[in-house]
Formats: C-alpha cells, sequence, structure tokens
C-alpha cells in the first residue's frame, strides 16, 4: 500500500529545556517531500525555572502540564499565521512534550504535555506519548530520531553519521536504508549550560568563549570519563542528569567550562568506537553545532569533516522538531518508530497515542 502524504507539524521542547521548536514538513512516512515554515519560542526564566522544579519534584506536575501545552498550542497557532496556513491545512502534530524523567531500565520514561488539550486548542490532531511504547517493549525509548537521519541522508556517500548535541549528545550511524545504529554518547550543551549559569548567571556558553579562555583539568576529565555509561554496549540512552559536574566544583569559571566541553568532546569521540566502520563525515544538528570550541575540538580529535547539518539542505535547529512531525506521521501509518539497532526494542515498533480532533478518543498505535 502507498501511504499518501500528510502535512504535519512536529512540535519538540529538548532536554535543553530552552523552549520549543516547531515545524511544518510534508511526508508519506518514508520520504520528506517539502519543508515548510518553522519557528522556535523561548520559554521564560520563570518557566523553566518551573520544569527545574517539576524535575526535583518541588512543582505540580498537573499544573505545569497545562502550561506547557498551552505554551505549545500558542507556537502552533504563531506558527501557522507564519506559513500563512489555518489548521484545517495540517493533517498531525507530532508532540514531544518535555522530558521530565528517563529511566529505561526500569522501564520508565516521562514527557509531560495534554495531547487532548492539544488537539482541543489547535483543532488539529496530535500524536504524541511516542517514547512510551517502545521502553515498556525493553528498548531504551531513545534516540528516535535516526529514521528520520536516515531519510534525510539516503541520496549521501554513505556511511555517514548524523551528531545532535542538545542537552545530551545522540548520534545515528548510517550505513545503508536498513544499516542504522543510534545510541545517547553522553552530554551534550547540559553540564556547559548549568556551569555557566551557577557561575555567572547566564544560559549558555555563546560560542565557546568562555572554554576557550580557559583550561582543560585533565584529572577532572579522566574522572569524568570513568563513567560506567561509556562502557555499555549501544543501544543505551540517557537522562538529562545522569552526569554530574561535581568533580570540577574546585575548578575557577572557564577552567571548568573548558573541561566539560572536553568531556563533550571526548565523550562523542569514544562514541565513534561503536561504529562497524568510520563514517566518511560527521553532521552535527543541534545548539552544540554553534559552539565554535566543542566543533573544534571535534575536528581535532575525529580526524574526520565535521560538517553543520546545514549542508545537508537542512536547518539544525529544527531537526528534531521535524523529525517529530515525520514520526507522528509513521505512527497514523503503523509504521515503526524504532527499531533494534537504534534503541534496543526487539523487533521494529511503532508507538504513539494519537487523539482525533472530532472523536475526541485516544487510541493508542502499536500496543
Amino acid at each position: 500500500m502507498v501511504n499518501e502524504k500528510m502535512v504535519a507539524i512536529g512540535l519538540m521542547s529538548g532536554t535543553s529545556m530552552d523552549g520549543i521548536d516547531a515545524a511544518i514538513i510534508t511526508t508519506d512516512g518514508k520520504d520528506v517531500f517539502d519543508k515548510g515554515a518553522s519557528c522556535s519560542f523561548e520559554y521564560s526564566d520563570d518557566f523553566k525555572n518551573k520544569i527545574r522544579g517539576l524535575i526535583l519534584g518541588s512543582e505540580n506536575q498537573d499544573e505545569i502540564t497545562k502550561e506547557l501545552t498551552i505554551l505549545h498550542a500558542d507556537a502552533v497557532h504563531h506558527l501557522l499565521k507564519h506559513a500563512n496556513k489555518t489548521p484545517e491545512d495540517i493533517d498531525v502534530i507530532g508532540f514531544h512534550g518535555q522530558t521530565i524523567a528517563h529511566d529505561p531500565d526500569n522501564n520508565y520514561t516521562l514527557q509531560i504535555g495534554d495531547g487532548r488539550l492539544l488537539a482541543e486548542l489547535t483543532g488539529i490532531c496530535v500524536v504524541n506519548d511516542m517514547r512510551k511504547n517502545d521502553v515498556l517493549n525493553g528498548g531504551q525509548g531513545a534516540p528516535l530520531a535516526p529514521l528520520y537521519h536516515a531519510a534525510l541522508a539516503k541520496n549521501d556517500e554513505l556511511p555517514i553519521a548524523i551528531l545532535n548535541i542538545g542537552g545530551v549528545s545522540n548520534v545515528t550511524w548510517i550505513g545503508g536504508v536498513d544499516d542504522i545504529i543510534a545510541f545517547d554518547t553522553g552530554p551534550g550543551n547540559a553540564l556547559i549550560d548549568d556551569w555557566v549559569l551557577k557561575h555567572k548567571g547566564i544560559p549558555y556558553d555563546k560560542d565557546g568563549a568562555i572554554a576557550a579562555s580557559g583550561a582543560v583539568d585533565k584529572n577532572v576529565l579522566s574522572e569524568l570519563m570513568s563513567n560506567s555509561y561509556f562502557s555499555i554496549i549501544p543501544p543505551k540512552s540517557l537522562d538529562r542528569n545522569h552526569f554530574h559536574s561535581d568533580a570540577a566544583n574546585h575548578l575557577a569559571l572557564a577552567d571548568g567550562a573548558a573541561t566539560l566541553t572536553q568531556f563533550t568532546v571526548e565523550s562523542i569521540v569514544k562514541s565513534a568506537e561503536q561504529f562497524p566502520e568510520a563514517a566518511n563525515r560527521w553532521y552535527v544538528t543541534g545548539g552544540g553545532r554553534h559552539n565554535a570550541t566543542l566543533m573544534n575540538g571535534l575536528r581535532e580529535y575525529l580526524k574526520k569533516p565535521i560538517l553543520p547539518i546545514e549542508e545537508l539542505g537542512c536547518d539544525g535547529d529544527m531537526i528534531e522538531a521535524e523529525a517529530w512531525a515525520f514520526l507522528a506521521v509513521r505512527s497514523i501509518y503503523g509504521m515503526p518508530l524504532s527499531l533494534p539497532a537504534t534503541t534496543g526494542v526487539n523487533k521494529p515498533l511503532s508507538g504513539g497515542v494519537v487523539f482525533e480532533v472530532a472523536a475526541d478518543k485516544a487510541a493508542s498505535m502499536g500496543g
């Protein structure tokens, strides 16, 4: 059966907790035929603090979930206005929500967001909770973007690696259409962001400038790299707060930033040891690609072309949002969202919960 093309919106709020990315694509769940408008919407400092509080258990989950969903509905309305489209022009929304906890080894993952409310507020069918079915069936629930990465890269000279540096870093190695490996490599921006927020009161190290002015503490770096996560054979995934910067607490601002940035670099470099064959080139997406110190470190240690994913004709700030639109369409068609080699699930598996506007009833996809 040939799938019909669908126009889908993807909504992503990642582990960096900085806001919402929203993007429109046209896809049949196999190929991407068009990329439409996209927008980003930053969370207020107050709402960021509420999310951090919820992760720490000091905020009311129902209240934060409702507020988060309303913010996502606002993002959809802004995107539609920007794209000169109406809700009737959109077939489905892929709604990631905000990850609050991720513990797949205990069959648990939690992304808050009310799919039914979002469908009501936008008048568009919504698919959300796309990680849960994978986790309940023994998978890691992450990363879920690899199938979208493979769709983008099918015409490239394989094998390649697509590296996403968000709060956590993950990589997709693509050797062919059905030859994909994916896993979380380790920290991304989260430790660096938390460090400069704590020590300088700013949300991130712009261009890696603070790290560039410091010196890497090799003893601290060695301690960080001794984490048992790096010895686990993939597929594997991480919670945002799996790693801590406690070992760097005695360091000055710049030296701590330099050390934590190098930690991200070396953990990514180590991930390449898991590839069946060296990647010809690495395409980098996510906020980390704007960090010049981090990117220069990857070039130095990987000895391969390290390119922003814009070289593939993509917007590196929107890949995850586009991926959620792509996955929503796959969910509607009952197609796999994850594979044994991407999450460790025992067979290709669909997932997601669908909230239809007319029926106003949720139906689980994929069991």
